[in-house]
Parts: C-alpha cells; structure tokens; sequence
C-alpha cells in the first residue's frame, strides 16, 4: 500500500465551499467538550471523592487503587464503542452517530450524580458506578473521533489541521469546566459537606453541556465526503474488515502515535492531581487548579499547533511533541518535589500546554487524513480507542503502584518517556499527510 499523497485522489471540494465552518467548530468542540468533561470529572472524583465514598477502606492507598480501577473500565469500554459506533458513522453517517454518542454520554454521567453511597447502600453503590462508567466509555468511544472527522471533512485542504484541532480544544475545554467547577467546590466548602453533596452537583450540570451541543449538532448537516460516498454507492459494508484487509499500517501508526499523548496527558491530568494530594501533602485544590491553568494554555496552544501544521506537515509538529513531553518528565517531577505552589502550577502549564499540546493539535486532520472515506470513521475510532484503553486508563493506576512500590517518583517519569518514544517511533514510519484528498474512497 502506497502512502505517498499521490495515492489519494483528489476531488474538488465542492459543497464544502459552501458551508460555514463555525457551526461546524461549535458542533465538534461542544460534543468534544462534553466528553472529556465527563471523563476528566470522574478523573478528578476517583482521587478525591470516589476512593473515600463509593470505595470505602481503612488504607487510603489501596482505595485510591480501588476508585482508579473503574476508571481504566471506563477506557476498556471504549474500543468497542468505537468499533460499534465507527461501524455505524460509516454505514449511516457522521451526523447521526454523533448525536447518539452525546445523548449516551451525558446521560451515564448525569446517573453518576445521583448516585448512592456505599454508606447508602453497600456494594450496589460501587456496582452502580461501575455500570454507568462502562456507559459512559461505549458512548466516548466514537465522540472525538466522530467529531475530528466532521471538521476536517467539510473543512478546505489548507486549513484541515487547524479545524481538525477543534474537537482537541473541546478536549480542554471540558477539562477546564471539570478541574475547574471541582477547584470551587472543594474550595467554597468544608471537606464534611464537600463529602456529603457537593461532589454531585459537577456531575448534574453536564445536562446543560448535553442541551447545547445537542442544539448545535441537531442543526449539522452531513459532510460532503460521506454525501458523495452514498452519491456514488460507494459506502463500504464492511469497515473494519476492509481496514484489516488494505489499511493496517494506517491503523498501527495511528495507534503508536496515540499511545504517546494519550499516556503522556494522563500523568498530568490524572496521576499529578493524586500525587499531589496523596503523596506530597499538599493541599487538595492545587492539582485541579493547576490542571485548569494548563487547559487554559491549551485553548491557545492547540490550535497553534493545529494551524502550524497546515504550514510545515503533521510529521514534525507530531514529532516535537513527543520528544519534548519524554525532554519534561525529570524536570516535571523535580518541581512537584519543591512543594511550592507556584512551581507546581508551573509544571503542570507546561506538561499539559506544551508537549501535549503539540501532539494533540494535529491529531484530527493527521488521523482523518491517514485514511479512506469509506473506512475513516471506524479507522480512527477504533484506533485510537484501542491505544486509549491500552494506556490512558490503565497509566493513572499503573503510576501510584509504581510510587507504591519504589517510594520515589523516577518510576514514573521512565515510564512517561517510554510513553512518549513510541510516538516517535510511529511517526517515523508515516509519510507527510496534509496534502492528502479527505474524500477519495479508494486507495490508488
């Protein structure tokens, strides 16, 4: 199979030229948003509610690995909802896929909220959660995917990267409502009543999320790649067979280069903030707080890096962001060692804003672009999803067992540079993508 962009054919983007890319970023960013709120929400409850409430227990270690268990379920749930759902977005459409993975998302995290305890009601608290993480992950599954690729197919060939980034600044921006709205809540209460309910009300107000970008998407109409599929009687019948068949090197370069940020973003987003609190003593609505300074920088940075790969390839912005993000891991843990405040904010800024952000921003137009019409959805879904579940999930528990057992954070930081360089590795066997055609249906 050639990787070369000559292999695409290209098609002149006819009905795209037409449609405004703002709702397009609002429908992408909003769905984007809502998932990643509701997942950084339980990211942030597991190390500072769920370990306390749901998994109840005389060593607060052995909770902590309790409530960071279901939140890797979530992430195993995931590859098969973007096999299902990626199915699905390139049998039926983009559109319609979209809207049902909203729907089932913010409802599993809505049921989080009204949640009993275990104090309620013993064991059917801690099965409950479980069950509704499990929902949440198959509707997650698709989401980003499914978004990124509505972008990037009614966006223009010069401007893919930079409004492919949209669904990775939704990415953060859910991040920054979750950190956020958790960082006023432990602040505004008393740890007793913080405890008690105010827990609940982060995990209520995503109906509002759910109402808005329900609003928007119901309004967005299917993209011009997908429409000239059907047009054509070209949607293919069986996806992921046909990827297995004549796309596996797309697949496994999108995995690899997944696996790096996917890994690297979850030390800061997840294990930091019970580092932080568990292991440093520090107090608890630093990490939140710092996680929501770091998302801030990445309303910026994101789209930057988006937008500079329109310019100089996907490849080496790609590549930057993974050799700096493994450059930061020592440097990111000796100033969480200092316990100052502000080198801590500091730290966590530059992990999430910088490396991260440069290996997210093109993502959207990188892995959109890595294959077919015919195959996208389900390609990019169950890829990235795969590599998700194989580590983001798994990286938070995997860390405080390491700390656990060596009783330093070195552990750690090796494992986020090995994180980082299997990045690198993918992405030297990828050929440049942004000259790509997004609507061709077959490979030449």
């Amino acid at each position: 199979m050639s990787n070369d962009a000559t292999a695409y054919t290209t098609v002149p983007p006819r009905a795209r030229q037409k449609t405004s890319m703002v709702p397009i970023a609002l429908a992408t960013l909003s769905g984007s948003a809502l998932e990643w709120y509701d997942f950084f929400l339980y990211g942030t409850a597991a190390a500072l509610v769920f370990n306390k409430i749901m998994f109840p227990t005389t060593d607060p270690y052995i909770g902590t690995l309790l409530a960071f268990g279901t939140y890797a379920l979530g992430f195993l749930a995931r590859p098969l909802g973007g096999i299902v759902f990626g199915r699905l977005g390139d049998r039926i459409g983009r559109k319609a896929v979209l809207i049902l993975t909203l729907v089932i998302m913010g409802a599993a995290t809505v049921g989080m909220g009204l949640l009993p305890t275990y104090a309620m009601t013993g064991l059917a608290a801690p099965v409950l959660l479980i069950a509704l993480r499990l929902v949440q992950g198959l509707g997650a599954g698709a989401e980003f995917g499914g978004a990124a690729i509505l972008a990037v197919e009614f966006s223009s060939r010069g401007r893919r990267g930079l409004h492919g980034s949209w669904p990775a600044v939704g990415v953060f921006v859910g991040l920054l409502l979750s950190s956020g709205i958790f960082a006023i809540m432990t602040t505004a209460l008393s740890p007793e009543a913080f405890l008690a309910w105010g827990w609940r009300i982060p995990f209520l107000l995503s109906i509002l999320v759910v109402a808005t970008a329900l609003i928007i998407r119901v309004k967005v109409s299917e993209t011009p790649a997908f429409e000239k599929l059907k047009s054509e009687d070209q949607v293919s019948k069986q996806p992921v067979r046909e990827i297995l068949r004549t796309q596996k090197k797309p697949l496994f370069i999108l995995m690899g280069a997944q696996v790096a940020q996917n890994g690297n973003s979850y030390v800061y987003l997840t294990f930091a903030t019970s580092y932080i609190v568990g292991t440093l003593g520090l107090a608890s609505s630093l990490g939140p707080l710092g996680v929501a300074l770091g998302a801030a920088v990445t309303l910026v940075t994101i789209p930057f890096f988006g937008w500079l790969s329109d310019r100089i390839g996907r490849k080496p912005v790609i590549l930057f962001g993974a050799l700096s993000g493994a450059a930061f891991a020592f440097p990111f843990f000796w100033l969480l060692q200092t316990k100052s405040e502000g080198l801590v904010l500091l730290a966590l800024v530059i992990g999430i804003g910088v490396g991260n952000a440069a290996m997210f921003g093109p993502q959207g137009a990188f892995f959109s672009e890595l294959f077919t019409s015919r195959v996208r959805f389900s390609g990019l879904s169950m890829g990235r999803e795969i590599a998700s579940a194989a580590v983001g999930g798994f990286v938070p528990l995997v860390a405080v067992a390491l700390v656990g057992w060596s009783g330093h954070f070195w552990p750690v930081a090796v494992l986020t540079i090995l994180i980082c360089l299997t990045g690198v590795l993918a992405m030297s066997f990828s050929a440049e993508t942004k000259d790509r055609s997004v609507e061709a249906a077959e490979l030449r």
